[in-house]
């Protein structure tokens, strides 16, 4: 029997970090953790504690949903992550909070739109929100819906999912993603951050204009261009 233990530590660690973050509360929130070699990832249990997790608690889902080790339900948001994992076989690791912010917007139906430096040092582009799922999608198969609802909006908009790590799904909440689980939590940290922003942002003056392109495109450059240069 395969053993899962390197990847139910990495999404165990990974939800611990998120809790961390502040951007969770009581047992909302999760993180998984994904093998796309084999096609498995490890994710948070549904409705436990994250006091009460360990390592072994973390359950492993192939992407067809099945459960392939762990005694516990994974979580109800299980078939979002596996959509995601199926149709973007580039990211190791997805994230999904209700934090504070984030939700404000999502639940505005406001894409995030790019104000300042800060924002521009992770992506180039406002941080997408889609439309909220129609009756159909929600009475429907809901979370493998609204991972359709994710893939969709990107595809009808030529977003890249590899440049555009996060999303807020209309009247939802975000989902952020990356190269492993951490990244993943690293990322719903910055979307959170840039959300409070710009949010204060607009109360201070609501006429704000976006980011000009030259900022966009320095501070971008500058951070994850092929000839970056901040950091060691």
């Amino acid at each position: 029997m395969t053993n899962f233990s390197k990847l139910k530590e990495e999404c165990y660690q990974a939800n611990m970090e998120l809790n961390r973050t502040g951007l969770v509360f009581h047992t909302f929130g999760n993180v998984s953790a994904s093998d796309q070699k084999n096609k498995v990832f490890a994710i948070k249990p549904s409705g436990v504690k994250y006091e009460e997790l360990t390592p072994d608690k973390m359950v492993i889902v192939d992407y067809e949903n099945n459960i392939i080790d762990g005694n516990l339900k994974p979580s109800s948001d299980t078939k979002t992550h596996s959509y995601l994992y199926k149709m973007w076989p580039r990211i190791g690791g997805i994230s999904h909070t209700h934090a504070l912010y984030s939700v404000a917007w999502s639940q505005a139906l406001r894409s995030i739109p790019i104000y300042g430096t800060t924002h521009a040092d992770h992506q180039k582009n406002d941080i997408p929100c889609t439309p909220p799922l129609d009756d159909v999608m929600i009475k429907g198969d809901y979370e493998l819906n609204t991972g359709i609802q994710i893939v969709n909006h990107f595809r009808e908009n030529n977003f890249d999912y590899n440049q555009i790590q996060m999303v807020l799904v209309g009247n939802h909440g975000p989902f952020s993603w990356g190269e492993n689980a951490s990244k993943s939590v690293f990322n719903s940290r910055v979307l959170e951050e840039i959300a409070k922003m710009a949010f204060l942002t607009e109360k201070i003056n609501p006429n704000v204009k976006r980011l000009k392109k030259s900022l966009i495109d320095k501070h971008y450059q500058r951070k994850r261009g092929k000839n970056k240069y901040y950091g060691q």
